[in-house]
């Protein structure tokens, strides 16, 4: 039996039927792991030692009733945990880094999913560049006029913030548009944080596929298809999830990056590939388990835990 606390947004408010938080706490209580989960707010850094305040718990599937709570413990992350899943949801704010400093002082004495140092060197749309060659035409910037001059050499762009997630804030701006400048001085005006722009990929009106690689190893993948005429296919602001096969150049594009998840210790991680472009390598807290389980029975958590269960039984 292993302990494993779960650091979450509360667990009462996940949908049973599609989080992939749930799912991999069903698959440990299922192998008879102990759970607990806890919220990052809580965590304490005391003379050396981590601790947190959290909560057994018990699940089921009952909508509505999934979940009970056990009476508060305090933990002590480094003695009474054996793993630690990094689940909650970002942004990947300074209280999401500051989450991962803190997680960094007992891994990987407790082995933390993700690795809390490669998370925060690893947001989704900038470690991407680290593959140049798997991606459409991407610049990362804060200036107009090197935003401006992306714009006008590639016509048909696509622009997002850096650390947005779940499809917030992406817009499509086609050759003609004039309203890249006053987009910029909108964002300028809540966040400090650079845009991403893109070249605009045509096939996004096929799908968004969302790959599940497993300690470097893809495990499958669903499609994200956007409602018409949107740009956006992420589940959360309407895109439909579909089963799909990966393709020649999808196995090559996780085989480029599997060895470098691999050696960095992002066990579980979701890629975004649209038409033969990766966009984005997904590490801190990738969805999409249960379409997946649902479309082609593979049950990439149940790969997860076999991947934890060894290491940590040598």
């Amino acid at each position: 039996m292993l302990r494993v606390a779960v650091q979450m947004d509360p667990v009462e408010a996940v949908n049973i039927d599609s989080d992939t938080t749930w799912l991999m706490m069903t698959t440990a209580q299922e192998r008879g792991h102990a759970l607990w989960v806890y919220d990052f707010r809580t965590l304490a850094l005391e003379e050396g030692r981590l601790f947190c305040r959290a909560w057994p718990v018990s699940l089921r599937q009952v909508k509505g009733d999934h979940v009970t709570l056990g009476e508060e413990v305090k933990l002590d992350l480094e003695a009474d945990v054996d793993v630690i899943l990094m689940r909650q949801d970002p942004p990947f704010d300074m209280a999401y880094v500051t989450a991962t400093y803190l997680l960094e002082t007992v891994h990987p004495k407790t082995l933390v999913v993700n690795d809390p140092a490669q998370v925060r060197s690893a947001p989704e749309k900038l470690i991407a560049t680290r593959f140049p060659h798997l991606q459409p035409p991407t610049l990362i910037s804060s200036d107009p006029v090197a935003l401006g001059d992306f714009h006008r050499k590639h016509g048909d762009v696509v622009l997002k913030p850096l650390h947005g997630a779940a499809g917030s804030g992406v817009v499509r701006l086609k050759a003609d548009d004039p309203n890249l400048d006053a987009l910029i001085e909108i964002h300028a005006a809540g966040s400090r944080d650079p845009l991403v722009i893109q070249k605009f990929i045509p096939a996004v009106s096929k799908g968004d596929k969302r790959i599940i690689l497993v300690d470097g190893e893809p495990v499958g993948a669903i499609n994200r298809i956007p409602a018409k005429d949107q740009v956006r296919s992420n589940l959360r602001v309407g895109g439909t999830a579909a089963p799909v096969e990966l393709t020649p150049r999808d196995l090559e594009i996780c085989q480029a990056i599997g060895p470098w998840l691999k050696e960095s210790g992002l066990i579980f991680v979701g890629i975004d590939v649209i038409g033969d472009y990766l966009t984005e390598i997904n590490v801190t807290s990738p969805t999409g388990a249960q379409q997946l389980k649902r479309f082609t029975g593979i049950d990439a958590t149940a790969a997860m835990w076999d991947v934890i269960e060894k290491k940590l039984r040598g």
